[in-house]
């Protein structure tokens, strides 16, 4: 069972902590409860900027970190200098989190800090190779040893008055382009930019998955009929970006839906 004191005890444990921050409701909620346990001069909050990064989640970090006062850091990865991580096999996010662990380990070094993940109880049971590449470079995972669960992080987020408490999930826009698709520059961008367009007609939880010239639009299922009601808004907005056909998938928004 999810325990705020045993989160705040494993923090007092590590003692002095560097927080992968990508600004999404899990490493969020770490980053708060590490900060108000621990004090900015213990915990430093990085955020890995690269082209896997949807372009407005950058400024909402930024935009976090002042809010609440948090220590914080843009860093450049170069994930897409690796070539299995640009070949995209099920491994991809290994090759991701260990680019990441090789930029911010020696931060966390020079700080004698832990590097700390956003890990839950329910990722355990996901496909997630990121998991060991970052166990393996030496990051602790807090949350879980806590109990917490992704129900648990948005309800003790939400009473804590976090406005992250229901931020839609966001992984890395990589995981939009299904595997053996090479990952690009510019792939990226064009999900990045079809996203973007779409949240600026209203949708928050979505996901555009590319198929070449087509585009596979993933929604929750209660908001299908809210896409085909602006059926040509949303055609127009996506094929902008270069898609020629724009497709709504029946079954709905399923994260992580691409994985094996």
């Amino acid at each position: 069972m999810a325990s705020l004191q045993a989160l705040e005890t494993e923090l007092r444990r590590l003692g002095r902590v560097v927080v992968a921050f990508s600004g999404g409701a899990d490493s969020a909620f770490l980053a708060a409860v590490a900060h108000r346990t621990l004090g900015s001069q213990n915990v430093h909050a990085v955020t890995a900027v690269s082209p896997s990064l949807a372009g407005d989640e950058e400024a909402d970090c930024r935009a976090l970190a002042q809010e609440w006062g948090l220590r914080w850091t843009p860093i450049e990865t170069f994930e897409m200098e690796r070539a299995a991580y640009r070949l995209n096999d099920s491994d991809r996010c290994f090759h991701c989190k260990a680019e990441l662990m090789d930029v911010v380990a020696p931060i966390a070094a020079a700080e004698s800090a832990t590097v700390v993940l956003g890990v839950n109880l329910d990722d355990l049971g996901e496909h997630r190779p990121g998991q060991k590449a970052a166990a393996d470079g030496g990051a602790a995972f807090p949350l879980v040893t806590a109990g917490y669960t992704k129900d648990d992080i948005r309800a003790e987020s939400r009473a804590l008055g976090l406005r992250t408490w229901d931020k839609p999930a966001m992984a890395c826009l990589a995981s939009r382009i299904p595997y053996g698709t090479e990952v690009s520059m510019g792939l990226l961008s064009q999900v990045d930019r079809a996203e973007a367009a779409l949240r600026r007609l209203g949708l928050r939880q979505l996901r555009v998955r590319h198929y070449g010239d087509t585009a596979r639009l993933e929604v929750p299922l209660a908001d299908l009929d809210v896409v085909v009601a602006q059926r040509e808004a949303v055609v127009q907005a996506v094929r902008a970006q270069g898609y020629r056909y724009v497709t709504l998938d029946l079954e709905g928004f399923r994260s992580g839906n691409l994985n094996p």
